[in-house]
């Protein structure tokens, strides 16, 4: 069997992936993967990802140069979410997220309301020309 045929794809032939920085730990970003998007990832040792919005393949840095380079792909128990071990490349520190900071989940809930408590480590005006 194709190990590509032991992933549970949704109704819309997508799978949740979750960038986890190898180094650190850190989880950097979530996104989603069709059936090519793994593929490519397991063939390129870069992250590609599927866009929703725009309906193809994204390759992760195509835009800003952020490239995340695939140590692990590893599938959880239920075969319906994808784990990446990467490391963030084209800045130091790291940026993964589209906002200009290290990692997407940078809203912390506090007292009752959403807190930004991370920095944004590059301007994304400056990123996305």
């Amino acid at each position: 069997m194709d190990w590509l045929d032991q992933v549970r794809w949704d109704s819309q032939g997508l799978v949740p992936a979750i960038a986890q920085e190898a180094s650190t730990g850190d989880v950097l970003m979530f996104a989603w993967m069709d059936r090519e998007a793994l593929r490519r990832t397991a063939e390129l040792g870069r992250a590609v990802y599927f866009s929703r919005s725009r309906g193809n393949l994204w390759f992760k840095g195509e835009e800003s140069g952020h490239v995340q380079q695939v140590h692990e792909v590893r599938l959880d128990c239920d075969n319906d979410v994808v784990l990446l071990k990467v490391t963030q490349l084209g800045h130091d520190p790291s940026i993964a997220c589209h906002t200009g900071r290290h990692s997407c989940f940078f809203h912390l809930l506090k007292d009752g309301r959403w807190q930004e408590v991370d920095p944004v480590l590059k301007d994304p005006q400056a990123i996305y020309k």
